[in-house]
């Protein structure tokens, strides 16, 4: 894992705080494409790369987030559970892919220890 450490500690002292920019309901955050585009560059000059799957267990739905050095094959990954929630004005699967996008941003945040808040 020597490998994927040290492009991760590299990737983690370059990448910059990445500060909210998007409004929504009734707060403001940091969305996906924002993330995507402060990463992406780094990631690839570091030698990393990502992906966010959604496997289901038993009837629960959870995202897994693995990230891997992409010369040596070395990977960690880590599971969220997805809540069953239901949101006001949306129905089951408008729900569902908002509660995804939600996992997905702050799986891989703190996969790569990214700065997108103050606290």
């Amino acid at each position: 894992m020597k490998n994927l450490f040290k492009s991760l500690a590299e990737f983690q002292q370059e990448v910059k705080v990445i500060h909210k920019a998007t409004q929504g309901y009734g707060y403001s955050y940091t969305d996906l494409p924002k993330i995507f585009s402060e990463i992406n560059p780094l990631m690839k000059k570091h030698g990393l790369g990502f992906t966010q799957l959604i496997n289901s267990h038993e009837g629960q739905n959870y995202l897994v987030t693995m990230l891997f050095h992409v010369e040596s094959g070395e990977s960690i990954e880590s599971s969220a559970l997805i809540p069953i929630v239901q949101l006001k004005g949306m129905n089951d699967y408008q729900s569902f892919g908002s509660g995804c996008t939600y996992y997905r941003r702050y799986a891989i945040s703190s996969m790569l220890c990214l700065v997108t808040e103050k606290d």
